[in-house]
C-alpha cells in the first residue's frame, strides 16, 4: 500500500484540481483548495519515498508488485507493477522531493496567474508520468510513463499559449523527443524480438546465453545486445537532452521557472540517465555502444559548458548546465560507473533545483526581467535568494577538500564521476581518458560561468530600469521555504550519502546495479574508496611522503592526489578569472560595453549563437521537411490525389451533370423523341446481334 499511494497520490490531485478547478468555463473547485490538495499529496509522496528509500536501501526490502493486469497478447505479457529496489527507491525521492517543494514555491510565483488549478493539475501529472517510469518492472509500463512525461512536458512549456515563443517552443519538445522516442520504440521491438519478454528481470537474466546473437539491421549485421543498446540510448539522448537531440532543452525556458526547476532537475532530463542505469546489465555486455554513450555525455558536458560562458537569459545559462551535468552522468554510464552517475543524479537534483528557483526568485523580485545585462546589484535587495544561489554554486562548481569528508554536494558527485573515468582511462579505454580530461575543462567552464551568473545578477552597479530596481523585494515565504530546504541538500546531500552511493555499494544498491566500474576495467574505483575507508587515508597522509612531486604522486583513496586535485584547481580558477572579468575596474559594464561597441568577437558569436546548430537544423532538417512537404502537397495531394479526385471524375462527372441536365427541358414532345430515338437504338442493336 506505500507504494500505491507515493505513485497514485500525485495522480490523484491532477484529476481533483484538473477536472474540479476550472471545467467548461465554470469552476467547481476555488483555486486555494486545488493548491492544498496537490501540493499535499506531493508532500505526502515526497515523506512516504524517504521512508521507502531507508527500508529499501537500508533494509534491502526490494519487492515486485503487481498492480493490474495490462497487456496479454499472444506471448507478449506486460502487466501494470511497480519494480521495487535501490534504484527506484532513490528516484522517487528525488522526483517526489523537488515536486513537492516545486508545488510549495509555486504559491507564491505564480500568484498572479489566473489558471493555477489546471498548473497544479499539470505539475501533478508530470510527477506522476515520471513515477510510472522509475518504478516500471517492464519496457512498456516504461514507455508509458516515457511518453507521459513528454506529454506534461508540452502543456507545461507551453503553459502561456498565448504567447508565440511558448507554443513554438512547446512543439519544438515534442518533436525533438518524438525522434529519440523512435529510437527507443524500436529498441523495445526489439527486446522482445530477442527475448521474447519485455519484463526486466527476464531480459536481464538471458542476457549472457543471446550475448552472441546477431540481427539485420538496415542492410547489415549487429550483434543484438549491441543494436539494443544503441536504439534504447537513442531515446535517452531525446529525453537527457545530449548533443544533436539537445536543441530543444534551452527553449524549454519559454514556461514558467518552477517548471523549468521540475524538468532539469527531478523529472524528463533524468529520465535517459535513469534508462542506461536501469539497463546496465545490458550495457555491460554492450562495450562499443557504452564507449559511444562515453563520448558523446563528455562532448555533451564540453559543448553545453562552452555555450553557458556567454549566455545573457539568467534561466539558459542553468539549463546549458543541466545540459552539460547531464553529460558527466552519461560519460559516468559509459565507463560503468552507474553508482556515480546516479549519485550525481541525486545531488544535481538539489542543486539544480536551487538554482533555478532562486533564478526564478530573482526573475520575480526583477518584474519578470531575465536578462543579466539588465541586472547588477541587487544582493541587497534579495539577501536570503543571494546566499542560497551562491550556496547553489559552490554545489555545482564541486567546492570541497579533496580526500576528506569536507564539501558541498557536487564535490563528491562530480569527482566521483571523473575519479572513475581516469580509472577506465588507466584501464585502457580511450573514451574514458578522453571524458576525464574533458570533464576536467568543463569543470572550469562550469566554474566561470556559475560566478559570472552571481557577478553580473548580484554585484556591481545596477544596469537596468530605476523603477524596476526600487521597487524589487525579497520573495514571499512560501518561495523561500523551498529555497533553504533546497540549500540543506546542496550542502548536505554529498557527505551524508556519499558512503551509501559510492562507499560500500554492494550493501546499498544490492543488485539493482553493478557494484563495479564495467566489466572491462581492472581500476575499480568502488573499491578504491572501500579501502579507504576501512584505511582512514586522507590527504594529509601524502604529505609525509615529502616534496612537491612526491605529494601530488602519492595514493589517496587508490588515486594518484593529482587526480583529486585537479577538479578543485580547475573550479577555482574558473571562478578566479570569472572575478577578473566581471568584478574588477569597470566591471560587467565595461564587458558589456565593449561586445556592444565590437559586435564581439567570432569565438563569442559562434558560442552565443550555440555553435550554430539550430541553424543548421534549419537549413537542412527544417528546409527539407518543408521542401519534401511542399512535394507531397503541391504534387501529391493538389495535382495527383485532387487532379484525379475532387478535381478530376468528380469534377467530370459534375460536368456532365450540369450538361445533362439541361435536357430536362420540360416540354412531353422532347422526351418522347427522346424515348423514340432510344427505342431505335435498341431495335438497331437487337437487329444487328440477331444478324451477326
Amino acid at each position: 500500500m506505500l507504494y500505491h499511494i507515493i505513485v497514485f497520490a500525485p495522480l490523484f490531485g491532477a484529476i481533483i484540481a484538473g477536472l474540479l478547478g476550472t471545467r467548461f468555463g465554470r469552476q467547481f473547485l476555488p483555486e486555494k483548495p486545488s493548491m492544498v490538495i496537490t501540493t499535499g499529496l506531493l508532500f505526502l509522496s515526497a515523506i512516504l519515498s524517504w521512508i521507502a528509500l531507508f527500508k529499501v536501501g537500508v533494509g534491502h526490502e526490494e519487492a515486485n508488485i503487481n498492480v493490474l493486469r495490462w497487456m496479454d497478447v499472444g506471448d507478449m505479457k506486460a502487466n501494470w507493477a511497480f519494480k521495487i529496489d535501490t534504484l527506484t527507491a532513490v528516484m522517487l525521492v528525488v522526483v517526489n522531493s523537488v515536486s513537492a517543494l516545486v508545488h510549495l514555491y509555486s504559491w507564491g510565483y505564480m500568484s498572479d496567474d489566473e489558471f493555477k488549478p489546471r498548473f497544479f493539475a499539470y505539475l501533478s501529472l508530470f510527477t506522476f508520468s515520471m513515477l510510472m517510469l522509475v518504478t516500471s518492472d517492464n519496457f512498456i509500463q516504461l514507455f508509458f510513463g516515457w511518453e507521459g512525461v513528454g506529454l506534461a512536458s508540452y502543456l507545461l512549456i507551453g503553459y502561456y499559449f498565448k504567447k508565440d515563443t511558448a507554443n513554438a517552443a512547446s512543439i519544438k519538445a515534442f518533436v525533438t523527443n518524438r525522434v529519440g522516442d523512435v529510437g527507443l520504440a524500436l529498441g523495445v521491438m526489439t527486446v522482445f524480438l530477442v527475448f521474447g519478454s519485455v519484463n526486466f528481470d527476464t531480459v536481464f537474466g538471458a542476457i549472457a546465453e543471446n550475448s552472441d546473437r546477431t540481427l539485420p539491421f538496415l542492410g547489415m549485421e549487429f550483434n543484438a545486445i549491441e543494436l539494443i543498446a544503441a536504439l534504447l540510448f537513442i531515446g535517452a539522448m531525446g529525453k537527457s537532452a545530449q548533443f544533436v537531440l539537445h536543441v530543444w532543452l534551452p527553449d524549454a525556458m519559454e514556461g514558467p521557472t518552477p517548471v523549468s526547476a521540475l524538468i532539469h532537475a527531478a523529472t524528463m532530463v533524468t529520465a535517459g540517465v535513469f534508462l542506461v542505469c536501469r539497463a546496465s546489465a545490458i550495457y555491460e555486455a554492450a562495450p562499443i555502444t557504452s564507449g559511444f554513450i562515453t563520448a558523446i555525455g563528455a562532448f555533451t558536458a564540453l559543448f553545453a559548458a562552452s555555450v553557458a560562458l556567454v549566455q545573457n537569459d539568467i534561466k539558459r545559462v542553468i539549463a546549458y548546465s543541466t545540459c552539460s551535468q547531464l553529460g558527466y552522468m552519461f560519460f559516468a554510464a559509459g565507463v560503468g560507473a552507474y553508482s556515480a552517475a546516479m549519485f550525481h543524479l541525486f545531488t544535481h537534483a538539489f542543486f539544480k533545483a536551487l538554482l533555478f528557483l532562486c533564478a526564478g526568485s530573482v526573475i520575480h523580485a526583477m518584474h519578470h526581467e531575465q536578462d543579466m545585462r539588465k541586472m547588477g546589484g541587487i544582493r541587497k535587495k534579495v539577501p536570503f535568494t543571494y546566499a542560497a544561489m551562491i550556496i547553489g554554486t559552490l554545489a555545482i562548481t564541486g567546492i570541497g577538500i579533496p580526500g576528506t569528508k569536507i564539501g558541498f554536494a557536487g564535490f563528491f558527485s562530480k569527482d566521483a564521476i571523473i575519479e572513475a573515468a581516469y580509472s577506465a582511462g588507466i584501464a585502457g579505454s580511450g573514451a574514458g581518458a578522453f571524458a576525464f580530461w574533458i570533464g576536467l575543462i568543463a569543470a572550469l567552464m562550469t566554474a566561470f560561468y556559475s560566478w559570472r551568473l552571481i557577478f553580473m545578477t548580484f554585484h556591481g552597479d545596477y544596469r537596468g530600469d530605476k523603477h524596476t530596481f526600487d521597487h524589487a523585494h525579497e520573495s514571499p515565504m512560501n518561495m523561500l521555504v523551498p529555497l533553504g530546504l533546497l540549500s540543506l541538500g546542496a550542502v548536505a546531500a554529498g557527505f551524508v550519502f556519499y558512503s551509501k552511493f559510492m562507499g560500500n555499494a554492494g550493501d546499498f544498491w544490492h543488485g539493482a546495479l553493478p557494484t563495479k566500474y564495467g566489466a572491462e576495467h581492472a581500476a575499480i574505483a568502488g573499491e578504491h574508496l572501500m579501502a579507504a575507508a576501512e584505511t582512514g587515508h586522507d590527504a594529509h597522509d601524502a604529505v609525509k611522503h615529502g616534496g612537491l612531486f612526491g605529494w601530488l604522486f602519492n595514493k589517496v583513496h587508490g588515486y594518484p592526489f593529482w587526480v583529486l586535485l585537479l577538479p578543485l584547481v580547475a573550479s577555482v580558477a574558473g571562478g578566479v578569472i570569472a572575478f577578473f572579468m566581471y568584478m574588477r575596474g569597470e566591471g560587467t559594464a565595461k564587458h558589456i560595453r565593449n561586445i556592444e561597441e565590437t559586435g564581439g568577437t567570432p569565438l563569442y558569436n559562434f558560442l552565443l549563437n550555440k555553435w550554430y546548430i539550430d541553424e543548421l537544423y534549419d537549413a537542412t532538417v527544417v528546409k527539407g521537411a518543408r521542401k519534401l512537404g511542399d512535394i507531397f502537397w503541391k504534387i501529391g495531394d493538389m495535382k495527383i490525389i485532387d487532379g484525379l479526385g475532387p478535381n478530376g471524375v468528380a469534377a467530370f462527372a459534375v460536368g456532365a451533370a450540369k450538361r445533362l441536365s439541361k435536357i430536362q427541358s420540360g416540354y412531353l414532345y422532347h422526351y418522347a423523341f427522346i424515348m423514340l430515338l432510344g427505342v431505335a437504338v435498341i431495335i438497331a442493336l437487337v437487329f444487328r446481334t440477331v444478324g451477326g
